[in-house]
């Protein structure tokens, strides 16, 4: 794409995020743009919080359930970056106010003792690079529309991808566990909002496995000449649905003999 347009586009992401004022979406505003595309927008975002002082911590990825893909008409996930200012204290405190439509999604969390770099990464080097595994919870938020009320639209793929994949925060459990000393396909997790139980899910709903997920995006990521390095977190993928977040609402993930996980929003 123009690297004019590329930058522009970046620019305003940037500024709804300031601002609290979502775009319009670009699959409307810009309907050529491909996913490659979205994903020069996205780099390039992300490289202006780079010059700013912002670090990057790690990757998400999104989209891994089927029922999201079919939504959305893809067949593979997507991913975005995570960054430093991006991480919450596990039973602390997450401001409302940063945020333009925050949701919750239970996951779980990565974090490398090795690098990874595609292409050929399987589910098997995931797991021996994994220093260890702990429960999360995602913070997504929408700089584009999620929904274009003249029309009725909503986001694409496009839009996800060039937005950082949704990406705006993340809550790291205080308990982690090596990736062999348990059986992460069965991996299931309890979500209370309020003490209300609002969702439910089981890991296997990610690509089958959550490693696979990993490995889809170290070797994705090679496609970009880009890798996983060793002390990054990893978001693997959500196995329940987003829930929306309003002030005073405590999220609280119960992944058993994971441990938990627990934020409020303010």
């Amino acid at each position: 794409m123009d690297p004019t347009t590329a930058d522009e586009i970046a620019h305003a992401l940037d500024e709804a995020e300031r601002t609290g004022i979502p775009i319009q979406q670009l699959s409307l505003a810009h309907p050529e743009l491909s996913v490659d595309d979205a994903y020069e927008v996205q780099r390039r975002w992300v490289e202006t919080k780079l010059a700013r002082g912002r670090v990057l911590r790690g990757r998400k990825v999104g989209l891994t359930s089927r029922a999201m893909q079919q939504s959305l008409g893809i067949d593979e996930p997507d991913f975005g970056a995570l960054l430093d200012d991006m991480f919450f204290d596990d039973g602390g405190t997450v401001p409302r106010d940063r945020f333009i439509f925050p949701r919750v999604e239970v996951e779980l969390a990565f974090v490398l003792a090795q690098p990874l770099h595609g292409p050929g990464i399987s589910l098997y080097d995931v797991l021996d690079a994994t220093r260890y595994l702990a429960p999360a919870l995602e913070i997504l938020d929408a700089r584009v529309q999620m929904r274009d009320e003249p029309t009725g639209h909503t986001r694409t793929i496009v839009d996800t991808v060039a937005d950082n994949a949704a990406d705006a925060g993340v809550v790291l459990g205080s308990q982690a566990v090596r990736p062999h000393e348990v059986d992460l396909r069965w991996v299931a997790a309890v979500l209370t909002v309020n003490e209300t139980v609002e969702e439910t899910g089981v890991a296997a709903g990610v690509l089958n496995h959550p490693a696979r997920a990993v490995a889809w995006l170290a070797n994705k990521l090679d496609r970009y000449g880009l890798g996983l390095d060793a002390g990054q977190v990893i978001l693997s993928g959500s196995f329940t649905r987003a829930i929306p977040a309003r002030v005073g609402d405590t999220f609280h993930a119960d992944f058993r003999d994971l441990g938990t996980v627990t934020c409020r929003f303010v």
